[in-house]
């Protein structure tokens, strides 16, 4: 088979895939131009990251053919894909944290001199690269040291360094910025003039309407359409993913908030960050939103208060009573949650089984008065949990790290959900999260702030944090710059507070 004229530059022809007995991808067909934005949708399992997987060498197809610029080709591991051009950058980041920036993005070629390495001349290409795309970040840090939109930056970087003929970008913005986020547009729009093919994997479809050209659905296992993003709209999009409409993104918020704040912080000023100065109240029953841009410490301040950080200064007060969060456990002890952004390092327990990642925060509310688990009391728990969210898997006893990345993050929120918090914080609620399961996402936000659990939202998502929240805060160089009420929500004001600005004034 050849392509009519190099047409595609990309053919994958009915690509079926199955692990076991399980069907993951049944005669899939993807066609990809040169110079062509290309989004690859469809829900959590629906088959993206398999079917990309076996492009770039990962996995081996079970049948069908892919061709590259007319030629059939068969990656039998990742070397070989990126020595055919394809780049891929995982939502789940695969940085080696004890070396630099500029030693993970050019690993590849580590070792390939028979002599020695020219650090200089290394870090010299990874410092120009990186500042060709717009983001500030030292080529000779440890990558340890950065954050995790920093570490996704370098990601790109990396799949940049190679000779990139197709570079396949999975849920890259899901830790952005409005500002990062356009910097990232700008360069892919880059590529996309010097006729490199973009596979872009996303579920904010307001992203895919802005940069796409062309569509590809698929809906367990199936591609169920391909179109021109011209030809399109959002619901027609979503009827392909999920088959059916999705009317109301964000559930009707009808739950009477405490008027005494359950939770207090004042004056919080961390030790070894720049978070500093910073107030606020949580009431029961309220979901608090918490927006700013990157690096503006919305992330350290829930750090700072769950104990993850150590602070300088200031106090916490729950229920009217000082409390004094050392650690982690003292948080959880206190009944505060915190769901972090970043669960691959701190959300989950990739290696552990899904019951055993929703039961660790639980452990005294499932056993009996000698200490012991109650496993009747726990299957009932977890099983109940994994319903309540959707969590797609055959039972509790997989492992996480063989879940879908969004399956994972619904596996780290219901690890604090299952304990009677008092407060919780909920780093990127729906960060790789398709719409379908968004919803479940925000309907169980809502049923625990009916509680009148005390729920902090922080999201760079402008749309899911209005949505979802009855009061917004906006920070700023690491303190609290602003804070808007309900009828005044609007991306313009957020974004005015994020960059230290005031509110235009109305008459």
């Amino acid at each position: 088979m050849k392509n009519s004229e190099n047409e595609y530059r990309l053919e994958m022809i009915g690509i079926s895939k199955s692990f076991g007995v399980v069907s993951v991808l049944e005669n899939v067909n993807l066609k990809v131009k040169p110079g062509e934005i290309h989004a690859l949708l469809g829900e959590n399992g629906a088959g993206k990251s398999t079917l990309v997987k076996i492009l770039s060498g990962v996995h081996y197809k079970d049948a069908g053919k892919v061709f590259l610029n007319g030629k059939e080709i068969n990656p039998k591991n990742t070397h070989e894909g990126q020595v055919l051009g394809i780049s891929v950058v995982y939502q789940e980041l695969s940085l080696v944290n004890d070396l630099s920036v500029a030693e993970n993005i050019y690993l590849h070629k580590l070792g390939a001199s028979k002599f020695w390495m020219n650090w200089k001349k290394i870090t010299q290409d990874a410092q120009e690269l990186i500042d060709s795309l717009g983001f500030k970040i030292d080529a000779s840090a440890k990558v340890r040291s950065l954050s995790i939109v920093q570490k996704q930056v370098v990601e790109i970087a990396k799949a940049l360094s190679e000779d990139t003929k197709i570079l396949v970008l999975d849920e890259p913005t899901t830790v952005f910025d409005p500002t990062d986020t356009k910097k990232l547009f700008d360069n892919l729009f880059r590529l996309k003039e010097k006729g490199i093919s973009i596979i872009y994997i996303s579920h904010h479809l307001d992203e895919i309407f802005k940069i796409a050209d062309t569509i590809t659905v698929l809906r367990d296992g199936v591609d169920t359409g391909s179109m021109a993003v011209s030809e399109t709209d959002t619901d027609g999009v979503i009827r392909l993913m999920i088959g059916r409409e999705l009317k109301d993104l964000y559930p009707t918020r009808d739950i009477t908030i405490g008027s005494t704040p359950i939770f207090e912080v004042k004056n919080l000023t961390a030790k070894d960050t720049f978070v500093h100065d910073v107030s606020f109240s949580v009431f029961p029953g309220e979901v608090l939103g918490i927006a700013g841009l990157g690096g503006s410490g919305r992330t350290e301040t829930a750090k700072l208060i769950f104990g993850a950080d150590k602070k300088k200064s200031g106090t916490l007060t729950l229920d009217g009573k000082e409390i004094k969060t050392k650690s982690p456990v003292d948080a959880a002890g206190f009944q505060i949650g915190f769901v972090s952004e970043d669960r691959k390092e701190e959300g989950v327990f990739l290696p552990l089984s899904i019951r055993r990642n929703i039961s660790v925060t639980s452990f005294k509310s499932i056993s009996g008065k000698f200490g012991f688990i109650n496993i009747e009391n726990e299957y009932e728990k977890v099983l109940g949990l994994i319903e309540k969210l959707n969590i797609k898997t055959l039972n509790s006893e997989v492992n996480v790290k063989n879940l879908s990345g969004g399956n994972q993050q619904k596996v780290a929120l219901a690890k604090w959900l299952s304990i009677e918090s008092k407060v919780i914080f909920i780093d990127e609620p729906t960060r790789g999260v398709d719409v379908g399961a968004k919803i479940e996402i925000y309907n169980l936000i809502n049923e625990v702030a009916k509680k009148g659990v005390g729920v902090v939202v922080i999201s760079s998502d402008m749309p899911e944090i209005m949505g979802i929240s009855d009061r917004i805060l906006v920070m700023h160089k690491g303190t609290v710059y602003g804070e808007l009420q309900k009828e005044e929500f609007s991306e313009e004001n957020i974004l005015r507070y994020s960059i230290g600005k005031p509110l235009k004034q109305y008459n």
